[in-house]
Protein backbone atom coordinates (compact mmCIF):
# COMPACT_ATOMS: atom_id res chain seq x y z
CA UNK A 1 0.00 0.00 0.00
CA UNK A 2 1.51 3.62 -0.98
CA UNK A 3 1.84 6.06 2.14
CA UNK A 4 -1.24 7.99 -0.15
CA UNK A 5 -3.60 5.52 -0.09
CA UNK A 6 -1.74 4.56 3.95
CA UNK A 7 -3.15 8.25 4.79
CA UNK A 8 -5.95 8.13 2.99
CA UNK A 9 -7.08 5.07 5.13
CA UNK A 10 -6.10 6.62 8.48
CA UNK A 11 -7.99 9.55 7.81
CA UNK A 12 -11.36 7.47 6.73
CA UNK A 13 -11.03 5.30 10.08
CA UNK A 14 -10.94 8.41 11.52
CA UNK A 15 -14.22 10.03 10.20
CA UNK A 16 -15.71 6.34 10.94
CA UNK A 17 -14.62 6.52 14.59
CA UNK A 18 -16.75 10.03 14.98
CA UNK A 19 -19.70 8.24 13.14
CA UNK A 20 -19.66 10.42 10.28
CA UNK A 21 -20.41 8.46 7.02
CA UNK A 22 -18.00 9.80 4.08
CA UNK A 23 -18.61 8.06 0.05
CA UNK A 24 -15.87 6.76 -1.64
CA UNK A 25 -15.76 5.02 -4.87
CA UNK A 26 -16.16 0.88 -4.58
CA UNK A 27 -12.52 0.74 -7.26
CA UNK A 28 -10.99 2.50 -4.62
CA UNK A 29 -7.97 1.22 -2.76
CA UNK A 30 -8.79 2.75 0.86
CA UNK A 31 -12.10 1.82 0.58
CA UNK A 32 -11.32 -1.75 -0.12
CA UNK A 33 -8.62 -1.67 2.76
CA UNK A 34 -11.07 0.42 5.02
CA UNK A 35 -13.13 -2.80 4.08
CA UNK A 36 -10.76 -4.96 5.69
CA UNK A 37 -9.45 -2.86 8.53
CA UNK A 38 -12.99 -1.32 9.58
CA UNK A 39 -13.02 -1.25 13.41
CA UNK A 40 -16.02 -3.72 14.46
CA UNK A 41 -16.72 -1.66 17.71
CA UNK A 42 -15.61 1.28 19.81
CA UNK A 43 -12.33 0.45 21.71
CA UNK A 44 -12.47 0.86 25.11
CA UNK A 45 -10.15 3.76 25.70
CA UNK A 46 -12.45 5.88 23.88
CA UNK A 47 -15.45 7.80 25.69
CA UNK A 48 -18.96 7.64 24.02
CA UNK A 49 -19.58 10.86 22.58
CA UNK A 50 -22.58 12.64 23.25
CA UNK A 51 -25.25 13.97 20.93
CA UNK A 52 -24.42 17.57 20.20
CA UNK A 53 -21.63 17.28 21.82
CA UNK A 54 -18.08 17.77 19.59
CA UNK A 55 -15.45 14.65 20.30
CA UNK A 56 -12.39 16.83 21.11
CA UNK A 57 -14.79 18.41 23.52
CA UNK A 58 -15.77 15.04 25.16
CA UNK A 59 -12.36 13.75 24.87
CA UNK A 60 -10.35 16.73 25.99
CA UNK A 61 -11.88 18.28 29.09
CA UNK A 62 -9.31 18.77 32.27
CA UNK A 63 -10.40 17.62 35.63
CA UNK A 64 -11.15 20.22 37.95
CA UNK A 65 -7.35 21.46 40.08
CA UNK A 66 -8.02 20.43 44.15
CA UNK A 67 -8.17 24.36 45.88
CA UNK A 68 -4.88 24.24 47.30
CA UNK A 69 -4.34 24.72 51.23
CA UNK A 70 -3.31 28.96 50.71
CA UNK A 71 -6.25 29.54 48.44
CA UNK A 72 -8.57 27.81 50.86
CA UNK A 73 -6.92 29.80 53.69
CA UNK A 74 -7.96 33.17 52.17
CA UNK A 75 -11.13 32.53 52.05
CA UNK A 76 -11.85 32.01 55.68
CA UNK A 77 -13.92 33.86 57.82
CA UNK A 78 -12.63 34.92 61.31
CA UNK A 79 -13.68 32.05 63.52
CA UNK A 80 -12.98 29.50 60.66
CA UNK A 81 -9.49 30.84 60.61
CA UNK A 82 -8.87 30.68 64.36
CA UNK A 83 -10.09 27.03 64.09
CA UNK A 84 -7.87 26.43 61.29
CA UNK A 85 -4.79 27.91 62.82
CA UNK A 86 -5.62 25.68 66.44
CA UNK A 87 -5.19 22.56 64.34
CA UNK A 88 -2.23 22.89 61.86
CA UNK A 89 -0.44 20.58 60.98
CA UNK A 90 1.41 22.59 58.40
CA UNK A 91 4.74 22.67 59.84
CA UNK A 92 6.24 19.82 62.28
CA UNK A 93 5.69 22.14 65.03
CA UNK A 94 2.39 21.42 66.12
CA UNK A 95 3.97 17.81 67.67
CA UNK A 96 5.92 20.29 69.89
CA UNK A 97 3.48 22.96 70.63
CA UNK A 98 0.78 22.58 73.29
CA UNK A 99 -1.72 25.05 71.77
CA UNK A 100 -1.85 27.87 68.27
CA UNK A 101 -1.58 30.93 69.53
CA UNK A 102 -3.95 33.15 66.94
CA UNK A 103 -3.92 36.26 68.54
CA UNK A 104 -5.59 39.09 70.38
CA UNK A 105 -6.73 42.31 70.56
CA UNK A 106 -9.54 44.31 67.99
CA UNK A 107 -10.52 43.05 64.76
CA UNK A 108 -11.60 46.58 63.29
CA UNK A 109 -8.07 47.99 64.70
CA UNK A 110 -6.01 50.45 62.78
CA UNK A 111 -2.59 49.22 64.23
CA UNK A 112 -1.56 45.78 64.46
CA UNK A 113 1.35 45.08 66.19
CA UNK A 114 3.73 41.15 64.92
CA UNK A 115 5.99 39.30 67.07
CA UNK A 116 8.56 36.70 65.93
CA UNK A 117 6.63 33.42 67.75
CA UNK A 118 5.16 32.51 70.80
CA UNK A 119 7.15 31.71 73.89
CA UNK A 120 6.28 29.24 76.70
CA UNK A 121 4.10 31.36 78.34
CA UNK A 122 2.19 31.98 75.67
CA UNK A 123 2.26 28.18 74.12
CA UNK A 124 0.63 27.61 77.73
CA UNK A 125 -1.96 30.57 77.79
CA UNK A 126 -2.93 30.85 73.71
CA UNK A 127 -2.30 34.48 74.28
CA UNK A 128 1.07 36.48 72.50
CA UNK A 129 2.91 38.65 74.67
CA UNK A 130 2.56 37.73 78.23
CA UNK A 131 3.94 38.04 81.24
CA UNK A 132 6.93 40.54 81.58
CA UNK A 133 7.62 41.05 78.37
CA UNK A 134 3.62 41.41 77.88
CA UNK A 135 3.83 44.06 80.74
CA UNK A 136 6.43 46.37 79.37
CA UNK A 137 4.51 46.08 75.68
CA UNK A 138 1.38 47.24 77.57
CA UNK A 139 3.04 49.91 79.07
CA UNK A 140 4.75 50.89 75.98
CA UNK A 141 1.03 50.94 74.13
CA UNK A 142 0.18 53.28 77.15
CA UNK A 143 3.02 56.02 76.38
CA UNK A 144 0.87 56.79 73.00
CA UNK A 145 -2.20 56.37 74.35
CA UNK A 146 -3.41 52.75 73.29
CA UNK A 147 -3.97 49.78 74.86
CA UNK A 148 -4.18 45.82 74.20
CA UNK A 149 -8.00 46.59 73.37
CA UNK A 150 -7.82 49.24 70.78
CA UNK A 151 -4.96 47.30 68.79
CA UNK A 152 -4.96 43.56 67.24
CA UNK A 153 -1.30 41.62 68.59
CA UNK A 154 -0.48 38.47 66.97
CA UNK A 155 3.04 36.90 65.89
CA UNK A 156 4.68 35.55 62.37
CA UNK A 157 4.30 32.21 63.73
CA UNK A 158 1.34 30.88 65.19
CA UNK A 159 3.17 27.99 67.54
CA UNK A 160 6.15 27.96 69.52
CA UNK A 161 9.71 26.39 68.42
CA UNK A 162 11.43 24.39 70.91
CA UNK A 163 13.20 26.04 73.40
CA UNK A 164 12.32 29.44 71.46
CA UNK A 165 14.81 28.96 69.18
CA UNK A 166 14.27 31.02 65.63
CA UNK A 167 11.72 30.14 62.97
CA UNK A 168 13.05 28.72 60.43
CA UNK A 169 11.83 29.55 56.91
CA UNK A 170 9.53 26.64 56.10
CA UNK A 171 7.76 27.31 59.14
CA UNK A 172 7.16 31.28 58.28
CA UNK A 173 6.33 29.93 54.75
CA UNK A 174 3.71 27.45 56.48
CA UNK A 175 2.41 30.10 58.79
CA UNK A 176 2.36 33.17 56.62
CA UNK A 177 -1.10 32.43 54.95
CA UNK A 178 -2.79 32.92 58.18
CA UNK A 179 -1.04 36.18 58.92
CA UNK A 180 -2.18 37.38 55.57
CA UNK A 181 -5.26 36.55 56.32
CA UNK A 182 -5.40 38.05 59.58
CA UNK A 183 -4.27 41.37 57.69
CA UNK A 184 -6.96 40.97 54.79
CA UNK A 185 -10.38 40.75 57.88
CA UNK A 186 -8.72 43.22 59.78
CA UNK A 187 -7.21 45.78 57.67
CA UNK A 188 -5.02 48.28 59.84
CA UNK A 189 -3.71 51.00 58.48
CA UNK A 190 -0.32 50.53 59.75
CA UNK A 191 1.92 47.30 61.03
CA UNK A 192 4.39 47.47 64.13
CA UNK A 193 7.24 44.65 63.65
CA UNK A 194 8.55 43.85 66.77
CA UNK A 195 12.27 42.53 66.86
CA UNK A 196 14.46 41.95 64.66
CA UNK A 197 13.20 38.55 63.43
CA UNK A 198 9.72 39.89 62.69
CA UNK A 199 11.00 42.51 60.83
CA UNK A 200 13.23 40.31 59.00
CA UNK A 201 10.97 38.27 57.82
CA UNK A 202 8.12 40.15 57.20
CA UNK A 203 10.18 42.87 54.91
CA UNK A 204 12.35 39.56 53.64
CA UNK A 205 15.61 41.53 54.11
CA UNK A 206 18.62 40.51 56.15
CA UNK A 207 19.49 43.50 57.30
CA UNK A 208 19.93 44.49 60.59
CA UNK A 209 17.54 46.07 63.31
CA UNK A 210 19.63 49.08 63.27
CA UNK A 211 19.39 49.29 59.56
CA UNK A 212 15.38 48.48 59.48
CA UNK A 213 14.66 51.27 61.94
CA UNK A 214 14.15 54.55 61.54
CA UNK A 215 12.11 54.56 58.01
CA UNK A 216 8.46 53.26 56.84
CA UNK A 217 8.34 50.10 55.37
CA UNK A 218 5.44 48.08 53.24
CA UNK A 219 3.81 44.62 53.30
CA UNK A 220 1.62 42.49 51.81
CA UNK A 221 -0.51 42.80 48.76
CA UNK A 222 -2.19 46.27 50.24
CA UNK A 223 1.32 47.55 50.78
CA UNK A 224 0.57 48.38 54.72
CA UNK A 225 2.86 50.90 56.24
CA UNK A 226 5.38 48.97 58.79
CA UNK A 227 7.37 50.43 61.44
CA UNK A 228 9.94 48.23 63.04
CA UNK A 229 11.09 48.64 66.65
CA UNK A 230 12.46 46.55 69.26
CA UNK A 231 10.87 43.28 71.16
CA UNK A 232 9.99 44.15 74.13
CA UNK A 233 11.89 41.19 75.66
CA UNK A 234 14.89 42.56 74.21
CA UNK A 235 14.26 45.43 76.16
CA UNK A 236 13.96 44.00 78.82
CA UNK A 237 17.69 42.71 78.43
CA UNK A 238 19.29 45.58 77.07
CA UNK A 239 16.93 48.73 78.96
CA UNK A 240 19.63 51.44 77.54
CA UNK A 241 17.49 50.91 74.40
CA UNK A 242 14.44 51.79 75.40
CA UNK A 243 14.81 55.31 74.49
CA UNK A 244 15.35 54.33 70.96
CA UNK A 245 11.98 52.43 71.18
CA UNK A 246 10.37 55.31 72.46
CA UNK A 247 11.31 57.07 68.94
CA UNK A 248 10.19 54.26 66.85
CA UNK A 249 6.36 55.02 69.31
CA UNK A 250 6.51 58.46 68.86
CA UNK A 251 6.80 58.39 64.97
CA UNK A 252 4.45 55.52 64.89
CA UNK A 253 1.97 57.73 66.80
CA UNK A 254 2.32 60.65 64.55
CA UNK A 255 1.05 58.30 61.61
CA UNK A 256 -1.47 57.16 62.94
CA UNK A 257 -2.85 60.31 64.33
CA UNK A 258 -2.76 61.74 60.60
CA UNK A 259 -4.28 58.73 59.46
CA UNK A 260 -7.60 59.44 62.06
CA UNK A 261 -10.05 61.73 60.87
CA UNK A 262 -10.50 65.07 62.67
CA UNK A 263 -12.98 64.55 65.92
CA UNK A 264 -16.60 65.56 64.69
CA UNK A 265 -15.72 64.27 60.79
CA UNK A 266 -17.31 61.26 59.57
CA UNK A 267 -14.61 58.65 58.43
Amino acid sequence: MTMKTHDGLFQLQYLQRLGIDVWVRRDCGVAKQAAVEKPTGRTAIEPPVQPGVAAEDATDTEPARPMTAEVEIARLDWEALRERVQQCERCPLHRTRIQGVFGIGNRQAQLMLIGEAPGAEEDRRGEPFVGRAGQLLDEMLRAIGLSRETVYITNVLKSRPPNNRDPRPDEVAACEPYLRRQLELISPSLILALGRIAAQYLLKSTQSLGRLRGAWHHYGPQATPLRVTYHPAYLLRSPADKHKAWQDLKHLRQRLRDASPPTGVAP
